[in-house]
């Protein structure tokens, strides 16, 4: 398990997401972003995150290629979404958050993927 990871969030809703940059800060990890488009999740690849977080869908962009550049790397990701489903070729296995979600949540999503809490 890794503690103390960097992870992207891609959320184009801005509560949604200062909600999560929130709750990440309190289970112990570092935020990168958020970007609220494709273009910006994909720049922000190269600064190294160890996990991400993606809403499918950004303002009616799906997250698509987000999820398959993080997978070409190895980055282990968490979809978010209030509807629909994960991307094509990402099955079971890549946990979905369903919105509205609490830490609880969250956590064991994180925890699914390989990343623990930080030691308080």
């Amino acid at each position: 398990m890794i503690a103390n990871a960097r992870i992207l969030i891609v959320e184009d809703e801005p509560i949604v997401a200062m909600c999560l940059e929130d709750m990440l800060s309190e289970l112990g990890h570092a935020t990168v972003g958020p970007a609220s488009r494709v273009a910006d999740g994909l720049a922000l690849l190269d600064s190294g995150p160890d996990a991400a977080i993606l809403d499918i869908n950004l303002s009616g962009e799906r997250s698509d290629a987000i999820a398959h550049a993080l997978a070409a790397r190895g980055v282990p990701l968490v979809f978010a979404t209030g509807y629909g489903t994960a991307p094509e070729g990402f099955g079971p296995d890549t946990p979905l958050l369903e919105k509205p979600y609490r830490i609880e949540q969250l956590r064991s999503a994180l925890a699914a993927i390989g990343i623990g809490q930080a030691p308080t």
